[in-house]
């Protein structure tokens, strides 16, 4: 889902500040006319510029997004909105799934043409099932991609103040595991900045936390619920919703 999009986007917006910071640093510095002379008259003895060390920093882009209140508050709007998809879904399966054991414990008793018309109506079935599946999936898809999209655009540019203001040099996305992602190990006590921009994003966002749901009551996920090893759609990795 998705986090290749979401990489780029924080990439892009790191680049252009760190970028429009070095050339801004480069201007500032004057040249002297000697410096600029083919040939000057006398060698200049040589030097060796302080080697500053690089601070590199971690975040969970996903993790970021949708840990934040205005985040999980959407998603939890999002699933609310798709609970009744998903009991649709279900019935769908829990049809199928009889007309697939009424086959199994039958078929050695009906007549070919009852057989017959058995399995081109558990046939029949399954294929609108599963594009059924396969359009909340895109649809879910698209939705929480709209999410991500719209919380990164305000996210981004207080991730790079924070950046800045703490003296990292880089900020890499573990979202996704290694190989996934080229980072193959960090330790997130002492580099990972995930929380702090959280906490940070919901304060400048002003959106509350989302109440805690009611004693157990199992929230629902914003995927059907398939049963016969169809795709089911998939959500981004988060500490509360799905």
């Amino acid at each position: 889902m998705k986090s290749k999009f979401l990489r780029v986007l924080l990439a892009i917006a790191a680049t252009l500040t760190f970028s429009a910071l070095a050339q801004t640093g480069s201007a500032a510095t004057p040249s002297s006319p000697a410096a600029a002379s083919p040939t000057p008259a006398s060698p200049a003895p040589a030097t060796t510029a302080p080697t500053m060390g690089t601070k590199v920093g971690t975040i969970n882009i996903q993790d970021a997004i949708f840990g934040s209140n205005e985040g999980r508050r959407d998603m939890e709007a999002l699933q609310k909105k798709f609970e009744p998809k998903q009991t649709e879904l279900k019935n769908q399966n829990d049809e199928l799934e009889a007309l697939k054991k009424q086959l199994s414990t039958q078929q050695d008793k009906l007549n070919e043409e009852a057989l017959a018309n058995l399995k081109k109506q558990i046939e029949g079935k399954q294929k609108t099932f599963d594009r059924a599946v396969q359009d909340a999936q895109e649809e879910i898809g698209n939705q929480q991609q709209d999410i991500a999209t719209r919380v990164l655009q305000k996210m981004a540019p207080l991730i790079v103040k924070y950046s800045q203001d703490n003296g990292f040099s880089l900020i890499v996305d573990t979202s996704k595991p290694w190989p996934q992602s080229p980072v193959l190990w960090w330790n997130p006590d002492q580099v990972d900045i995930t929380k702090n921009i959280v906490e940070a994003y919901n304060v400048q966002s002003g959106v509350a936390a989302p109440a805690a749901p009611s004693s157990g009551a199992k929230p629902a996920a914003p995927k059907p619920s398939t049963g016969t090893g169809a795709a089911k759609p998939a959500a981004p990795k988060t500490d509360t919703p799905k």
